[in-house]
């Protein structure tokens, strides 16, 4: 399962070009393959032909700009799958946001840290490689088969990006505990810095609505965070 995070293909979509080379400089440092495109325009054919196993998306791109993009990539069928981290500068909280509504997995503000980017980068992909329990999950038509990575409701199935099937699965799991917002970012994202609460609220607002006439099963505890409906 290391192997599998170590040989990972990160696509790099950042127009500057000092910016791009010191986000591949240290993450080629930490045994990833990267690869870069330098717009938008050049960014979608680019994930199409290489399907990297994780995008690095900035925001601010000339030709086609970043939410576009994500936009794209997840509507496409041979992309959608792939998680994509947003780096953002600080001030874009609603580009944050929307990212997040269009399929973003996480994201990351300029200036960053380079342990911190690769931390994310490693967050992310430790999602993708956690074995999966052989179980079934079911709440009142919601039915989530964890060993398959598969919702449906009422036998219709309803797509989730990696970070919201997990945040289902971590709710689900425990029903009635009362989780807090730290307590999901350590569980489903694998870190907890200060400041990124927000995350969790986009997370949860975005996976009750495709969850639709079900989104009453994930609960509001006023104060404290989220529970499953016991």
């Amino acid at each position: 399962m290391l192997t599998l995070i170590k040989m990972a293909t990160i696509l790099v979509i950042e127009d500057d070009k000092d910016i791009a080379n010191l986000i591949a400089y240290h993450l080629e440092k930490a045994n990833y393959k990267v690869v870069i495109a330098r717009d938008g325009k050049e960014g979608f054919p680019l994930a199409k032909k290489v399907l990297p196993t994780l995008i690095l998306l900035d925001l601010m791109l000339p030709e086609i700009d970043g939410l576009e993009i994500c936009r794209i990539l997840k509507a496409n069928e041979d992309t959608k799958n792939i998680p994509i981290i947003m780096v953002t500068a600080k001030g874009e909280e609603i580009d944050k946001i929307v990212g997040f509504e269009l399929g973003a997995d996480d994201y990351i503000v300029k200036p960053f840290s380079p342990r911190e980017l690769v931390l994310r980068v490693k967050a992310v992909l430790r999602r993708l490689s956690l074995p999966k329990d052989k179980s079934i999950l079911e709440a009142d038509g919601l039915k989530v088969d964890i060993d398959g990575y598969k919702v449906n409701i009422n036998a219709q199935p309803v797509h989730l990006t990696i970070t919201e099937f997990n945040l289902l699965v971590t709710l689900m799991k425990k029903r009635g505990r009362v989780f807090s917002r730290e307590m999901l970012l350590e569980k489903v994202w694998g870190y907890s810095f200060e400041g990124y609460d927000r995350t969790v609220d986009v997370h949860i607002k975005r996976l009750r609505q495709k969850l639709k006439d079900k989104a009453y099963l994930i609960e509001t505890v006023r104060g404290v965070g989220y529970r499953f409906k016991e």
